[in-house]
């Protein structure tokens, strides 16, 4: 795999991480939310195990069925097509 891709999916799964901790602070408190389009969006961008991870730790968006079933679902394609590609 290239340093570049390496270094993008890196960025973008951190991104994703903060993204849902951010969003998961905002819940608690009332406040302005981020939007599930942008959630789902940046897991589509390859940030599906940052969205993953921060689903998880944060106890977040996991009762709602399109994170629950689709985060996993878009992790798994990706991880195929990056074996597809790369290995």
């Amino acid at each position: 795999m290239s340093d570049g891709l390496t270094y993008y999916l890196c960025a973008v799964n951190l991104a994703a991480l903060v993204l849902y901790g951010i969003d998961k602070r905002r819940a608690k408190k009332g406040r302005w939310r981020i939007s599930e389009a942008v959630l789902l969006g940046i897991a589509i961008a390859g940030g599906s195990a940052g969205a993953w991870i921060g689903m998880k730790a944060f106890h977040h968006k996991t009762k709602h069925q399109k994170f629950s079933f689709g985060v996993p679902l878009i992790l798994v394609v990706q991880a195929l097509v990056l074996m597809y590609f790369f290995f």
